[in-house]
């Protein structure tokens, strides 16, 4: 296994802690910022509308540019975002940095899954960018529970100053171990990538994506304001609680791709449904305690579970300009994560209390099912002269 790869997925796991980690800090950077739980939560949604920014403008900008270069850049901006969220002296400061960190999300991943995947032989691509997407649940079952217990013990500014070393060793990493693949001055034209969105059937992935990745995150966004508030755990116990969650995301990463590889479509309405009905389940049993620390590892299960399909049907159905299509996915992912988090802030903010935004999730999430449904419907196989096996294995 080339070391590069260990340092994409050392970018990947950086990133998603950023994305993450601040879930668990959220009632901290409430506090310190003398903001209302909502707009503490905006800190997620801003985050991740700026994700959708990043993936569709700076992977368009840099189409025709080398790879290696644009990556470090990447890091770059990432690494400066971090550090003003630490250094930030009020609310509006701790957003731009948010911001600034958020940019680089989707390009990096979108480009860095073509480098994973030049740095081996045409047989073993799928592998190189699981590996890299390795990063991201990893992050979800170490980082963010090791970070929030940071956060707690030593103040949320100290979680985010870890992060930027992070960002310092990837960067590293990445310019001392990638190397610049053969076929990196080979470029696609932006008219060529754009042509993947005449398709009505990448439209209605990304669609999907939304409704299903924004009904997950609709629950999970305000999780420890329910896990303390409703379910009547000590907040001391959070970091670990999620330690659950991440396990679940990363059995449910491994097993969404390899059903997907046999079906997409079927994998997905089989993920969404059960993420329905747990998520419904959630709403009903928050109270009680063995309940939502089974209901937490089924939530990153199943939530996480479509990400491969949903990644995989879009770059499917995107033909052979998959680069542009499957970075707008990543925004996609990160629409949903705002539209969850904007939708359950709305339903404390009405007092409906915390078990509103679980019940919002799951209205999402039964929407999202509809258009799957109409999706896999209306569905035909496109020949694109690709191997779509290998597509469906890449996100897994």
């Amino acid at each position: 296994m080339p070391l590069g790869l260990i340092a994409l997925a050392l970018g990947a796991f950086g990133i998603g802690l950023t994305e993450f980690v601040i879930m668990g800090l959220l009632p901290d950077v409430a506090t310190d910022f003398a903001v209302s739980e909502a707009t503490a939560g905006w800190l997620i949604s801003g985050y991740a509308l700026s994700v959708v920014v990043g993936a569709l403008g700076l992977t368009a900008a840099t189409t025709r540019l080398p790879r290696k270069p644009v990556l470090l850049g990447l890091v770059v901006l990432f690494i400066a975002g971090n550090a003003l969220t630490a250094l930030a002296p009020d609310y509006t400061t701790a957003m731009i940095g948010r911001v600034i960190a958020a940019l680089c999300h989707g390009a990096f991943f979108g480009i860095g899954s073509v480098v994973a995947a030049d740095l081996v032989a045409p047989e073993k691509k799928a592998r190189a960018i699981a590996i890299m997407f390795t990063g991201l649940t990893a992050a979800n079952v170490f980082g963010v529970p090791f970070g929030t217990f940071v956060g707690q013990q030593f103040g949320w500014r100290a979680t985010f100053w870890a992060i930027s070393v992070i960002g310092v060793i990837a960067f590293a990493g990445i310019a001392a171990l990638v190397t610049v693949p053969r076929t990196d001055g080979e470029r696609v034209s932006l008219r060529h990538e754009l042509g993947a969105f005449r398709s009505g059937q990448v439209w209605l992935s990304l669609t999907v994506t939304v409704l299903a990745y924004g009904g997950m995150f609709g629950a999970f966004t305000y999780i420890a304001y329910t896990l303390t508030g409703v379910t009547g755990f000590a907040a001391s116990t959070v970091p670990w609680l999620l330690v659950l969650f991440g396990v679940g995301l990363v059995a449910g990463n491994f097993a969404g791709g390899r059903l997907a590889d046999r079906s997409i479509d079927r994998t997905l309405i089989g993920f969404t449904s059960a993420l329905l009905l747990i998520l419904i389940a959630f709403g009903l049993l928050a109270w009680s305690q063995p309940a939502t620390i089974a209901i937490l590892v089924l939530l990153g299960a199943f939530g996480f579970g479509t990400v491969p399909g949903l990644q995989s049907r879009i770059m499917q159905y995107a033909g052979g300009a998959p680069t542009l299509a499957s970075g707008a996915n990543i925004g996609a992912f990160n629409v949903g994560n705002a539209l969850g988090a904007w939708a359950g802030g709305l339903g404390i903010a009405a007092g409906l209390g915390y078990t509103s935004p679980i019940w919002i999730g799951a209205a999402i999430t039964a929407v999202g099912l509809v258009v799957l449904l109409i999706a896999a419907a209306t569905a035909r196989p496109r020949a694109t002269g690709t191997n779509t096996a290998t597509l469906r294995t890449a996100a897994a």
